[in-house]
């Protein structure tokens, strides 16, 4: 049951990641940030918007 509970909140993280990716924000620093804080990380990353391409031009 514990360990459910750990896989779902490791899955969590990194469906967090891709949001975050999605949203050009850094994908790692949400996964890190998710493991501590889970859904309240979703729910920023839903707030959050877009930040705009910072590419090469």
């Amino acid at each position: 049951m514990e360990n459910d509970y750990a896989i779902g909140w490791g899955t969590l993280a990194l469906i967090n990641a891709g949001i975050a990716q999605g949203k050009n924000r850094s994908g790692l620093n949400w996964f890190l940030l998710s493991l501590l804080m889970g859904p309240l990380a979703t729910l920023a990353l839903v707030v959050f918007e877009k930040l705009p391409y910072e590419g090469s031009e």
